[in-house]
Parts: C-alpha cells; sequence; structure tokens
C-alpha cells in the first residue's frame, strides 16, 4: 500500500520508512542527510499529517517551533534533552548536528534515560547529522536511516520550477528530450547544489542552452569530486574516433547510450552495470574506458585501489565504502578501475598476509556490484587474467567482459593514421598501407611511439617527417608480442571460450 503525504505526493522507500518509524512511536530515530531544509520541510509535513508539532534545536539557536527563529531556549544538550522530557507536546524534536555531544558521557547516559519516558508518548527525538555516530550504549535504542539524494521526481519538480521562472526573462527552447538531460545531470546533487547551478546557467545572459546548462551541473559535480580523496575527476576528453578498432566493443557501447534514461527504464531496461577489458597492454584499455565517458557523456571517476588501503584497521573498508558512496553520489556515471587486478590480487590468501583487509574490501566491492541500485556504470580493466579472482567473472557482477587483441592489419592503418593527425601530419602523405603490414604483431602504444621516434629523428635533423623515418623507427623496434610471446597465446586462448572478441576480425 503507498504512503504518501497528499493526494499528488507519493513517499519514497526511505521516507515512507521514516513516516512508519514515527507512527509506530520509535523513541530514537538517526536521520543522516546533508539537507537539513529538505528534511525539515518533509519532517514538517510528517508532523502535520500526524497531527503533531515540529520543533528544531541547535546549539547556536537552542530549541524553537517549526518554522519559527531560534529563542535561545536550552542552547545546552542537556537542558534541550530535559526540556524534550518535560515537554507534554504530541512533537517531533529534531536535533541537529548533535552528534559532537555523543562523546559526552552524561549526555549518552540522559539519553537512554529518555529513551524510556519517550516509549509511553507521543514525541519522537531526531537527530539529523550528515555524520552518523552512534556510541554503543545507545545502538539497541536508535534507528538510522539515510536519507538518500534527490530522486528523479524531486530533481524534475525543480528543473520544472526554475525553468519556469525563467520563462519570459531569458530565451531558451527546450523539448521534452533537453528536459530529461538536464535532469539527469543534476541527479547526485542535493537540491540545494542542483539550485544554484542551474540558476547560475540561467543569469547574466539573454539566453542559455542544455550544453551551457550541462557544463554547470559538470562543474559542480567536479566540486564533489575533489572533496573525495578515494576519487580522481577526468574530463571527457576522449572520444571513439580517436580509436582505432574494436568495432564490436563500440558498437556495444553505442546501442547501450541511452541506457541510463527513463524512457529506457519505462521500456523495461534495467540500467548497464559495467563491463571488464582485459587482452594484452597497450592497446588501448584505458583508452576506451576514458572514450565511454565522451560517448555517453557522463562524468568520469577513477578509483585508484592503492587509496582504498588505510594504516588504521576499519580504515580501509571505511574507505571502500566512502568512495562507492561518493560514486553513487554523482551517478550517473562511469566508474573507472585501471588494472583491477593490482588491486584485488592476493584476496583468497589476504587472511594470511593483511588480516583479512584485502578479502573484506573485495567482499564490500562484489557485493556492491551485484546490489548495486544507483546508475554507477564499472569499467574495469585488466592484464593478467591470472591474478583476478574467480568471483568477479561471475554473470551478475557485470555486463559482459571483452577481450582486447593485438591490432589487426586493417586496424593498425587507422591507429597510424590516428597517430599521425595528432601529429599535425597529413595521412595521406604516408604509404600507411606498407607501414601497417610491417607492424605486425604491434599494440596500439608501440605504434604511437613508432611515430613520436620517428619525429625525433626529422627533428633532430631539422627537417620535415618522412616514409623512411617512420620504417626505420619500426626496424628498431621489438614489440611486446615478440618478447611475451608465450604470455600472450596463454591469454588468447583464455579468452576464446570465456570473453567476448572487442574486435569482428581477430588477430
Amino acid at each position: 500500500m503507498e504512503i504518501s503525504l497528499s493526494n499528488d505526493q507519493p513517499l519514497s522507500k526511505q521516507e515512507s520508512e521514516l513516516d512508519i518509524l514515527i507512527r509506530s512511536r520509535y523513541p530514537l530515530i538517526y536521520l543522516v542527510s546533508w539537507e537539513e531544509s529538505r528534511a525539515e520541510s518533509l519532517l514538517a509535513k510528517m508532523a502535520q499529517r500526524q497531527g503533531k508539532n515540529l520543533y528544531l534545536w541547535s546549539v547556536t539557536r537552542g530549541i524553537s517551533e517549526y518554522p519559527l527563529a531560534g529563542t535561545e531556549i536550552a542552547l545546552d544538550p542537556l537542558q534541550a534533552l530535559d526540556h524534550i522530557a518535560k515537554s507534554g507536546d504530541k512533537a517531533i524534536f529534531v536535533l541537529k548536528d548533535f552528534h559532537p555531544n555523543l562523546n559526552d558521557a552524561k549526555i549518552v547516559r540522559r539519553l537512554r534515560d529518555l529513551v524510556n519516558e519517550l516509549k509511553s508518548s507521543y514525541k519522537t527525538v531526531i537527530l539529523l547529522s550528515p555524520v552518523l555516530t552512534i556510541p554503543i550504549e545507545i545502538e539497541k535504542d536508535i534507528s538510522v536511516i539515510d536519507y538518500e539524494l534527490p530522486d528523479f521526481e524531486e530533481m524534475a519538480n525543480l528543473v520544472d520550477d526554475a525553468l519556469s521562472q525563467a520563462k519570459g526573462k531569458v530565451s531558451f527552447d527546450f523539448n521534452a528530450d533537453d528536459r530529461e538531460k538536464i535532469i539527469q545531470a543534476a541527479l547526485g546533487m542535493t537540491l540545494s547544489e542542483a539550485e544554484n547551478a542551474i540558476a547560475r546557467s540561467i543569469v547574466g545572459g539573454s539566453s542559455f542552452t542544455v550544453e551551457e546548462i550541462e557544463e554547470t551541473l559538470l562543474k559542480e559535480t567536479q566540486q564533489i569530486i575533489r572533496k573525495s580523496r578515494q576519487l580522481e575527476y577526468f574530463e571527457a576528453k576522449e572520444s571513439f574516433s580517436e580509436i582505432g578498432g574494436i568495432d564490436t566493443l563500440k558498437q556495444w557501447l553505442v546501442k547501450r547510450g541511452n541506457g541510463f534514461s527513463e524512457k529506457a527504464r519505462n521500456f523495461g531496461l534495467p540500467e548497464p552495470k559495467g563491463i571488464l577489458l582485459m587482452g594484452v597492454q597497450g592497446c588501448g584499455k584505458s583508452l576506451t574506458c576514458k572514450a565511454i565517458s565522451g560517448l555517453w557523456k557522463l562524468p568520469l571517476l577513477r578509483l585508484d585501489m592503492g587509496s582504498i588501503f588505510g594504516q588504521y584497521i576499519g580504515q580501509s573498508e571505511e574507505n571502500m565504502r566512502k568512495a562507492i558512496k561518493t560514486a553513487e553520489s554523482v551517478a550517473p556515471c562511469v566508474l573507472w578501475l585501471d588494472e583491477i587486478e593490482k588491486g584485488l590480487s592476493g584476496s583468497q590468501s589476504s587472511g594470511s598476509v593483511d588480516a583479512g583487509t584485502t578479502s573484506r574490501i573485495f567482499s564490500t566491492f562484489l557485493t556492491w556490484l551485484q546490489e548495486k541500485r544507483k546508475p554507477v556504470f564499472v569499467a574495469a580493466t585488466a592484464n593478467n587474467i591470472h591474478q583476478l579472482p574467480p568471483e568477479l567473472l561471475r554473470k551478475g557482477r557485470l555486463d559482459e567482459i571483452f577481450f582486447i587483441d593485438l591490432p589487426t592489419e586493417k586496424e593498425r592503418l587507422d591507429i597510424l593514421s590516428i597517430h599521425i593527425k595528432r601529429k599535425k601530419r597529413i595521412p595521406s602523405s604516408f604509404n600507411i598501407a606498407t607501414l601497417a603490414q610491417r607492424t605486425k604483431g604491434f599494440s596500439g602504444a608501440e605504434l604511437e611511439q613508432v611515430i613520436v621516434e620517428a619525429l625525433h629523428t626529422a627533428f633532430f635533423q631539422n627537417r620535415e617527417l618522412n616514409q623512411e623515418d617512420i620504417e626505420e623507427a619500426i626496424e628498431c623496434t621489438v614489440p611486446l608480442s615478440t618478447t611475451m610471446a608465450e604470455g600472450i597465446d596463454e591469454i588468447r586462448q583464455w579468452a576464446k571460450i570465456r570473453a567476448r572478441p572487442a574486435s569482428s576480425n581477430m588477430y
């Protein structure tokens, strides 16, 4: 049965849970949220619906009835708890940023006493804070709710209000798809953050475009990531036009380009989960991960597994949870894990090496992959298949495993043309077909270095680059496929039955 505050405003899962706890006379609730105003507005509607008063407390303003300003009554936290105990009102009392006081033994003891008094009343105490701190003494008496960031409908209401207010003041022409693009770009922010970003796009001009709003919202997302120490933000500069070959993988990604849209949800499609790119070193796995972000116009976040591990007990696991939560807060996004096997290797023997830390981190990550509900697309790369835990390869955690082999002759021709263009030269000035034939077994990275080496030669001799310079650079290069032929053959044999080829014509 759907619970609602009004006829046209259904509650989310978290809001429904909070409503039930209050009506069930749960005495102590911990509401974790950065959005005080949004939480206060919700609680005010719940209080009105249940015929209760709403009181707010802060250390600077004391206790006051919503929405009045503070009256400096009971500024001291102990006095505030005593005031709540003596109150005869049917009410919800919201204690803002109360968590620092939970280190005080007297306050914790007073809270425990208050819990017993509240159970026989129509009063509920809610601790509202962005930080979850629960002393062990009250663990059994408190219920915790994570008040999630605004969902699609809430953000849609905000965007519609902002555009409605801008109508007539500035010029714009948005259709339904444009509106959804703005909403999707704003998801992962608080209502306040999104409102400020959209307002910043609108003011200061006589007109604005969808691209301008998306760019402003993206800058806001960058700020969120910069405050995180576990994740690194990458600008989407790469595109698939700069990557030769891997046509099958490109088609697979293009087909899922609108997979995060509301239209896809209504059609019955699940959100894309992620991919694992395996293959020979230097064949464009990392470059492909970056290009996904550009193709889908989503933020690209890189998770460095090395930054997850901390020196204190429990710190590593907490860092992983923070990284996941940060990625989810800016979703939809692409989460890039480069050479994932290095971060997860040794998870099987973790118990005897690092007291099980790696194993617990891996378990947290796997559980999130399996159960995640936020649109975070995981793009992972791996070189050494033998270091990958088998649990990661199981269907359901990722959408697909792709194998990127050494480029074929046609792909080498495309790659060489791309790198020659990047170096401000015209590909038709060179015999690219001959170069492609002579570079059998070269990876994309090695082809790039061939062009760089040839440029060094021409620059040193103070002349323009020519065909002979490139051919000489090819002769001087010993590709990885020669020095590690056995290892590459082994990877290919493994991939034949366990992975999908990234190219329609395998090497």
